[in-house]
């Protein structure tokens, strides 16, 4: 898909399970499992779904998914199923490596999100990205430092405390644009200043949602899950977002959900609904 001066690919960073329940909140399980069937231990199904970005000189992604440096257990907790390069492998689909990847824009610092972010090599945890910068909202930088006692397993510090020894973090202080045709807003139900890109161009919108509306089944304004901080504040951000994207034809970039990438949204007899699916090719 092409958005002004970019090119816009989605990139399969690899598949995961959670708790079903987790990721619905209060929404009964009658309601969630018709869309997201749960298996025998009620993990639904996951994507852990990048973006891809490529112009102005820039060759961009946007989260990097769960990684490779589970242990045995952890692997099975969570059903993972990529393997090492997961990344790699998908890359070098429109030609790239690792290597080509100039920024990375870390929506949080969850390990479903910035896993992939470090490598374990034998000289220790290292950039998987060698040459990009890293971005990430200093307030959520703090924050994953401190966690509290309900996300605390969702931060592995392995994931991103070497970005930080080996000089390659930038730290961002609020919303605005980041490059030309990308910015940046942010969010702070799931998680203290979740940064989610804004791409615009020729007049298409497309939003990064990140954990805001992490799959297709969220577009639901009571649907959310039960990892967000402050659920009431994650209502109201999805409303004021639904509302625009509702108004001007926005594309929603999924990360989670296992089979949409991206759908529009309408308004419809009972409020926001999803209008189409969207596959960005």
């Amino acid at each position: 898909m092409q958005i002004g001066s970019y090119e816009i690919h989605a990139i399969e960073a690899g598949r995961f399970a959670l708790d079903g329940g987790a990721m619905f909140g209060v929404v009964p399980r009658p309601l969630w499992e018709r869309s997201n069937p749960p298996d025998e231990r009620n993990r639904i199904a996951m994507a852990a779904r990048a973006l891809l970005v490529v112009g102005n000189g820039k060759k961009i992604l946007v989260d990097v998914g769960n990684g490779a440096k589970f242990s045995t257990k952890l692997a099975e907790i969570y059903k993972i199923g990529n393997g090492p390069g997961a990344l790699d492998h998908e890359l070098s689909r429109f030609g790239l490596s690792s290597s080509d990847i100039t920024d990375v824009v870390l929506t949080h610092l969850h390990f479903d999100h910035a896993g992939g972010s470090t490598i374990a090599t034998e000289k220790g945890l290292r950039p998987a990205f060698p040459r990009a910068r890293y971005y990430v909202q200093r307030d959520h930088w703090k924050a994953a430092q401190h966690p509290t006692e309900r996300d605390r397993a969702s931060f592995f510090l392995d994931d991103f405390v070497p970005l930080e020894r080996e000089g390659v973090l930038e730290f961002l202080d609020g919303e605005g644009e980041l490059f030309p045709g990308i910015s940046l807003r942010l969010f702070h139900g799931h998680t203290r200043a979740l940064q989610c890109p804004v791409i615009r161009g020729d007049g298409k919108t497309l939003l990064f949602c990140a954990d805001l509306i992490p799959m297709a089944s969220h577009v639901q304004l009571p649907w959310i899950m039960g990892y967000d901080l402050r659920p009431l504040e994650t209502l109201e951000e999805k409303r004021v977002v639904l509302q625009s994207a509702a108004d001007e034809e926005w594309i929603l970039f999924l990360e989670h959900d296992p089979v949409v990438e991206g759908l529009t949204v309408r308004h419809g007899a009972k409020g926001i609904e999803r209008a189409a699916e969207v596959r960005l090719e």
